[in-house]
Parts: structure tokens; sequence; C-alpha cells
């Protein structure tokens, strides 16, 4: 079937033309040059640059997200010592393939599925190893976009890593496989839906009956993904208890260091790049048909980078600041904990809050931290990498601090009951929604990964033997080290070199 071509002037716009232009075929000649071909409809074709500009946009987001593993590795590893290096590098890269297994068969069902069905708990009957995809509606509202189950994933990923810098350098390797299965299959796309599924009781996405006529607000995952991490690592510290010699006879910690401050701060900066995909990313779209609407979500997404900066940059001076006092010395781990500290404090909030605003999130999150890490050493809680006061503490935090700090016309913007924070004249509704969010969150995730490792612990396969912690998990468990040691002395005389 040919073409219809439609010229682009109407009657009258070619005689106004014609007019201007002093004769009717230079104005036909002028409106031909505009015309277009009507199939297929230029809606449908704008439509399409829309679709593909979102999803590449998702891609691109996830992919940085995805880059918070390698920046995971290099801290985990610089923050403990050598000789189990290869343990939690390996443990970083399972947290990734196990995760999108048990996200791939069941986790984007839980979580979403179709996110015009299920109920208020769980977001099913669809979705389970991506059934019938083409046709199911996912939570950027597109149709079967493959892009968000490739973004999703890796925040699911992300969640389940957090717990290994928990219980570092002491936990069996059966159990780490246990609980990254539990989290990834169960505990945390449960929390998904609770909180970013339009059908979850707890969602601000939720228009139909929100919890006081609000819903909590999570971004990008203050307790949703940080939370539900640090919680769990947190759970395991407990269970699995202090490492050999973490406290001396008195119970007084005995400093273990890690082995390498620059893996410390390459991991760091890892992170802090990754970040610019957790947070900006996390409105989904980035364009939209409808100019007002498009405005919004790239003016959301780029404030969203400008507080996760801000955050971040106030973490690592109020940590520089508060060390010196302590310790009379400029701390360079300190720092890295500061900024990660503040990205974690404002992900919740990062696009509904003012720039100066993020400010105050940064700064009391790293006071948060420290003392927290103060308090575990206290009550001879032993998490090497203090990744439980970071991600779970600091997660609370970060949803707490929407409730106080939210601005009306930003969660007009990125949110959809209008709720908005009591320090910026909105009353107690969405205050009262965080403190119920992270009252439940906590909650859920304590009892569960308390009841999974209490199972493995009665069962004697949570910790490693003593012999095998003393000599490291990499040439107990792995068959070698991270590290050769081997300089070419001692070799046979019969080598040539």
């Amino acid at each position: 079937m040919a073409e219809e071509i439609v010229s682009f002037c109407t009657g009258d716009e070619l005689k106004a033309l014609a007019g201007l232009f002093k004769t009717t075929a230079a104005a036909q000649a002028f409106c031909d040059k505009l015309t277009i071909v009507s199939e297929p409809p230029l809606a449908d074709r704008l439509a399409g640059i829309e679709e593909g500009v979102n999803s590449f946009f998702l891609t691109i987001m996830g992919a940085l997200v995805f880059v918070m593993h390698a920046g995971f590795a290099m801290l985990c590893a610089g923050a403990i010592r050598s000789k189990n290096t290869m343990n939690i590098l390996l443990q970083t890269i399972l947290d990734a393939a196990v995760s999108a297994i048990c996200w791939y068969l069941v986790g984007w069902g839980i979580a979403y599925g179709d996110v015009t069905m299920g109920n208020g708990f769980i977001g099913m009957p669809a979705g389970y190893a991506m059934a019938d995809w083409s046709n199911l509606t996912t939570n950027s509202g597109a149709k079967g976009r493959w892009s968000d189950w490739f973004f999703q994933w890796a925040f699911a990923a992300t969640a389940t890593t957090i717990p290994a810098g928990c219980v570092a350098e002491r936990f069996n390797f059966n159990a780490y496989l246990a609980y990254t299965v539990f989290i990834s299959a169960w505990v945390y796309p449960i929390i998904v839906h609770w909180v970013w599924s339009p059908k979850g009781w707890l969602s601000g996405f939720n228009t139909v009956n929100p919890l006081f006529g609000s819903g909590m607000i999570d971004f990008a995952g203050s307790g949703v993904v940080h939370m539900t991490g640090g919680l769990a690592g947190l759970m395991g510290c407990i269970m699995v208890g202090p490492r050999l010699g973490r406290f001396d006879s008195n119970g007084q910690p005995v400093d273990m260091p890690g082995h390498s401050a620059t893996l410390v701060v390459l991991g760091t900066v890892l992170l802090w790049f990754g970040w610019y995909g957790f947070n900006p990313g996390s409105t989904l779209n980035v364009v939209s048909l409808a100019g007002k609407d498009s405005a919004l979500l790239y003016e959301t997404s780029g404030r969203a980078a400008v507080t996760t900066t801000l955050s971040g940059g106030a973490g690592v001076l109020t940590a520089l600041i508060t060390t010196f006092v302590r310790h009379k010395a400029w701390d360079l781990i300190s720092v890295c904990n500061g900024a990660l500290v503040g990205f974690v404090s404002i992900t919740g909030s990062a696009a509904v809050v003012e720039p100066w605003a993020a400010l105050i999130a940064g700064i009391i999150g790293s006071l948060i931290f420290d003392f927290t890490c103060w308090l575990w050493l206290k009550l001879r809680i032993d998490d090497p990498l203090c990744a439980s006061p970071m991600h779970g503490i600091c997660g609370m935090w970060g949803v707490l601090f929407a409730g106080f700090f939210a601005t009306e016309k930003y969660v007009g913007q990125a949110f959809l009951n209008g709720k908005f924070g009591a320090f910026m004249g909105g009353g107690g509704h969405l205050l009262a929604c965080q403190v119920v969010g992270i009252l439940v969150l906590a909650a859920w995730i304590c009892v569960l990964t308390g009841v999974l490792f209490f199972v493995l612990k009665m069962f004697g396969k949570l910790r490693i033997s003593p012999e095998e912690e003393q000599a490291g998990l990499d040439v107990s468990k792995h068959g070698g080290s991270a590290y050769n040691y081997d300089h070419g002395l001692n070799k046979p005389d019969n080598i040539k070199i």
C-alpha cells in the first residue's frame, strides 16, 4: 500500500503564505518541503523515540549502579586483612550472579509482576521468569520494557552485597550463599513491592488507598535497599559473633585495620560514581510526549544528582572534622566513610528536598554513623566495615529525613499524593508514614534474616573453624592468596631467567 502524503499546510495557511512569498507556487513549494508521510503517524514515531530514549537512559543508569559492585569489591577488600581478600571478592561476584538468577525466577514477579495486578503485600501473579514479558506493564509505566528489569536487578544486587562487609573474615561460605538467595528471592522483593509498586500498601505511588493519605517516600532506596542490606548484615554480625582477637579479655576493642587504604579510596570513588545512576536514574524515565512532564522528569533527575553530591560532600567534611577533634589526625578512612554515609542519608529523599537540606542530611548522617560505630563496639558487635551503621542505621535516617524536609513542590513533581515534610509546613501525614515504614521494614528484615542465621548457627553452618579463621579464608577455603609474594627468590639453580 502506497504511503499517503499529507500536506503540511492547510488551505488557509497556503493562502497566507502566498501573500508572503508573492506567488502560490512558491508557497506550495515551501509547504512541500515540510510535508510528512502519514504512515506511520507522527505521534507514533515520536512515541518510539520517547521509548528509545527512556530505555537507553535506564540501561545506562543501571550500568552505573552495577559499577557500584566494583566499588563494593575494592572497598571491602581494602578494609579487611589481606588473608581474606579472595573470599570477599568472590562473594561480590557471586552476589551479582546469584541475585540475577533469583530476580529473574521470582524476584521481579514478587516485587512488581504486572503493576496493574497483585495486592498490597505481593506482586502476584505475573512476571515470574519474565513470562509474557511483552504484555506486562512495568513499574516505569511502559509495556514490557527490558531495561526496567535490568535497572531493578542492579538495585537487588546492591542490597544483597551489603551484608558481606558486616560478616567478613569469619562467615561460612555456605551460609553466605544461603542469605544471598534468601534476600534476593524473598526479603528484598517483598519490601520493593510494599514501597515502590503502585499496589504496595506503604507506597507513595499508591493513589487508591495510600497509607495516611500519603504513602512512604523512599525515592531511591534508603530504606528499600540500604536498610535491607545493613540490617541483614547486623543480624549476621550478632549471630556469628566477633572475629578472633577483636576484643581483649576485658572486652575492650583491639584494632584490626584493613590492609589497603588505596583500595578503600578506589572503592569509595567507584561507589560515588555509581550513585549518579542510583539516585538520578530513579526517575525511571527522562522524556515524555507531554512537554511539561518531560521538564518534571529531567529536573527531578538533575536535582537528585545535585543533592546527592552535596550530602556526600557534607558527610566528608563532617567526618574529617569530628575525627580530627577526637584523634588530632586527618583520617583518610573516616573521610571515605563520611562520603558514603552522606550518600545513604540522601538516597531516600534526593528528588524531594532543597540543596541546603541535603547538607543537613549529610552532616547529621555522619554524626549518627560515628555514634553508632561507638555503640556497636560497646555492645561487642564486630562489623569490619561498619556497614550496618552506614547502611542500616543511616538508611533509617534517610527515610526519616524525607518526612521532615520534603518540599511541596518537589514531592508534587516526583510523587502522586502531595503530602510533604513536617518542617516544610506539610503536617504529620508523611512523617507518620516514614516512621511506620522504618518500623515495619526493620521488623521484616531483622526477624526473617535473624531466623535464617539462627538456624544456620544451630546446625553449625554459620561460622568457620578457629583454625581456618586464623589461617585466613583465602588459604583455607579458596586454595591460595590474592597476592603473589614470590619475587623470584629461592628458585632452583637450573632455571634460567
